[in-house]
């Protein structure tokens, strides 16, 4: 079984001046987004869903990563990344998540990257131009808050209600002005609490 996918969307944003300042360095964000028919829809509650989720998870990794690279230019230009699935209403949140909470999925991506850190994620349920929005985090320093980023993007026609939308996003930069600092810092100053 191969994912039924309908259309690849993807969606780039430049940002040159922040705060009314020009940025030292452009942020670029990415997003790239797979409508699919869920393979799940029309059946009833299935209590076993890894059947789908190894066919078509990973031809979905390996597709939307190698259009997220392409648009990037390389694995290495890439900084923040992070993913997001959205299902439609007849379907479960399990069956947005099934299909991107996997590393048969992710590792692609991770792998594409050089990354280290785990994917930043989201998953929704909604209809047609729903709000798909990838938060995204530094991929080898999940304490780097200058790379935590979020895309924001929606589909005018997806999902249907038998419709999934699984997406990857990336950055290139981080805030242009950033000046929160890290959690490390914060640490230093409790004494070790985390956030």
């Amino acid at each position: 079984m191969q994912p039924a996918i309908r259309k690849i969307v993807t969606y780039t944003e430049n940002t040159l001046i922040e705060g009314g300042k020009a940025a030292p360095r452009p942020l670029r964000l990415i997003g790239v987004a797979a409508v699919l028919t869920n393979p799940w829809a029309g059946r009833g509650f299935t209590e076993d869903l890894s059947p789908e989720i190894r066919a078509c998870a990973p031809v979905l990794g390996e597709i939307l990563t190698r259009e997220i690279i392409a648009i990037a230019g390389s694995g290495e230009a890439i900084e923040g990344y992070g993913k997001a699935a959205l299902c439609g209403t007849s379907g479960e949140i399990e069956h947005a998540s099934a299909l991107i909470h996997t590393l048969h999925f992710g590792n692609h991506f991770r792998r594409a990257v050089g990354a280290k850190t785990y994917l930043a994620f989201t998953n929704l349920r909604g209809g047609p131009n729903t709000p798909i929005m990838i938060p995204l985090m530094d991929k080898n320093d999940e304490g780097r808050r200058s790379h935590y980023l979020t895309v924001h993007f929606q589909i005018g026609d997806a999902p249907a209600p038998d419709e999934l939308v699984v997406a990857l996003g990336a950055s290139i930069g981080g805030r242009p002005h950033h000046r929160i600092g890290d959690r490390y810092q914060d640490l230093k100053e409790l004494g070790g609490l985390h956030d």
